[in-house]
């Protein structure tokens, strides 16, 4: 049995962009403790995450009202360095304090 020709297809040599999927995206979370200071929360918040006095006091008071806050949403990998730096700089400064990320 002969194989029949291609047909030319009128699209044939046109351009077309891929669809390119958006990563993922992960909250970084604080969760409350009875011994971080609330001060330094807020200090972590402000040079971790960009946020400004007033933001970074409001995140604080919902993390120790709420028994958590959310800090800012990244992708994956900054996600995990955000929580990263966080955990080491409240075990230089001796304090308890936890940062988790989680999918949205």
């Amino acid at each position: 049995m002969a194989k029949k020709p291609l047909q030319e297809q009128p699209w044939e040599g046109v351009a077309t962009k891929p669809k390119i999927k958006k990563p993922s995206l992960y909250r970084v979370i604080m969760l409350n403790d009875d011994f971080t200071p609330m001060d330094f929360v807020v200090s972590l918040l402000q040079s971790l995450f960009d946020k400004t006095a007033q933001e970074a006091t409001e995140i604080m008071l919902q993390i120790h009202r709420g028994g958590v806050g959310v800090c800012g949403v990244y992708t994956y990998e900054v996600a995990e360095m955000k929580a990263a730096q966080v955990i080491e700089a409240a075990r230089r400064s001796q304090h308890p304090l936890r940062c988790e990320v989680e999918r949205i």
